[in-house]
């Protein structure tokens, strides 16, 4: 009997939750309507998104909400791992953060298939962690040991957003994830909003994972604003652990992201004058406008300042990274307009990547079928982002 054949899905793997259906607070800073269930059902039924992971799993709140999911019959454990809902599986995830001795903060992901493991797991954080119900808390145990305890219980750990400022990996804790990681037990790395698959290519021990571009989305509008695509034989856990692993010809086809000038911390910015200081190649300790030190240092500046290399250099199995600016940035494409799209053509993935132009300027006229012709193909013109400041969509 033949295999399945590999299909394209595309995949963002973290989401967060801003509220269980009790109302009780996961991620402070998300929206209340992020609950397990809103998450689902705005994945499968208007972004068009097949597997995403939700991140905040180990709640025991939310596994409370999974759990009533799944008895009224409106989701479903698959076996392979994930649970199924409508077009989207959702992978089961958590977000922790860790500090090292002489570190700073930083935030990696874990994955586990199937809700007793994340449960289990819950249970060995709750005896390391001040409030296990809540989003992103510090684990108080050496991250060695939080990497060992993944492993032996079927799980993968994927470093998030590696290069931001704040409370990550080379943003903030270590010049090499050597340093604080075991390479070895690391399945995979997230970049964030402010950086690229090219601007990756400068740190020579990032070329042997695999690379996750996802939205760290904290309201259902951001969710798909970063994705993948993947080659899998089915949305699930178990074909997602092959693609990070490149096995079986399981595989990342590529990333989905905002242009780096796009991202919150792209560029330096000084709390001193109020600016970005946007020179190519710059990697300043004082403000070039005010003279100022008090800069917040912007991604490509920081991978400029810990490269080992002098130019990046992207590894043969690096999947293409696209440049595609979300509908929601696209100037004039407000609330009205996108449910016309929506209307006629079902989901944001379809209105991104398969309906020509010539059929969305039918719904919301040519001007604005062709702004997101130069979304698809990141043409747009842009202002840099920089200091929590996202940047903008330049209007012609």
């Amino acid at each position: 009997m033949s295999e399945t054949p590999l299909q394209r899905y595309y995949a963002d793997l973290h989401i967060h939750i801003g509220r269980t259906e009790k109302g009780d607070p996961v991620k402070i800073s998300g929206s209340r309507n992020l609950t397990f269930a809103q998450i689902a059902s705005e994945a499968s039924d208007r972004k068009g998104i097949d597997l995403i992971g939700i991140i905040d799993c180990h709640s025991p709140g939310v596994q409370t909400d999974i759990k009533n999911s799944l008895d009224k019959g409106d989701m479903k454990e698959l076996d392979e791992g994930g649970i199924s809902y409508g077009r989207t599986t959702i992978l089961l995830g958590s977000e922790i953060e860790i500090r090292e001795p002489g570190m700073g903060p930083a935030h990696l992901l874990v994955f586990f298939p199937h809700l007793y493991m994340m449960e289990e797991f819950t249970g060995w954080m709750s005896k390391r962690m001040k409030n296990v119900g809540l989003s992103s808390q510090r684990l108080h145990a050496p991250a060695l040991s939080l990497q060992e305890e993944v492993t032996a219980r079927g799980g993968m750990l994927i470093p998030a957003h590696i290069f931001t400022p704040h409370k990550s990996i080379y943003g903030s804790a270590a010049p090499r994830m050597s340093d604080v990681l075991d390479l070895s037990q690391v399945s995979a790395v997230e970049l964030g909003l402010s950086a690229d698959s090219e601007m990756a290519g400068y740190l020579s021990e990032l070329d042997e994972f695999t690379i996750l571009t996802n939205s760290d989305a904290h309201s259902l509008g951001k969710i798909g604003r970063e994705y993948n695509e993947m080659a899998l034989q089915s949305p699930n856990y178990s074909e997602f652990e092959k693609a990070l692993a490149r096995s079986e010809g399981r595989r990342v086809t590529a990333n989905y992201g905002l242009n780096p000038r796009l991202g919150k911390y792209h560029r330096t910015y000084c709390s001193g004058c109020q600016s970005i200081i946007d020179e190519q190649g710059i990697t300043v300790q004082r403000c070039s406008y005010c003279g100022s030190t008090k800069l917040t240092r912007g991604v490509l500046d920081r991978i400029l300042s810990i490269a080992d290399r002098e130019a990046p250099m992207v590894p043969a199995h690096r999947p293409p990274y696209h440049y595609q600016v979300p509908l929601e940035f696209i100037p004039g494409l407000g609330k009205a307009k996108l449910g016309l799209l929506l209307g006629a053509f079902g989901t944001e993935m379809n209105i991104l990547h398969r309906v020509p132009t010539q059929e969305l300027a039918k719904v919301v006229g040519a001007e604005l079928a062709t702004a997101i012709g130069e979304a698809r193909s990141g043409t747009m013109q842009l202002i840099a982002g920089g200091g929590g400041t996202y940047g903008k969509v330049q209007k012609v």
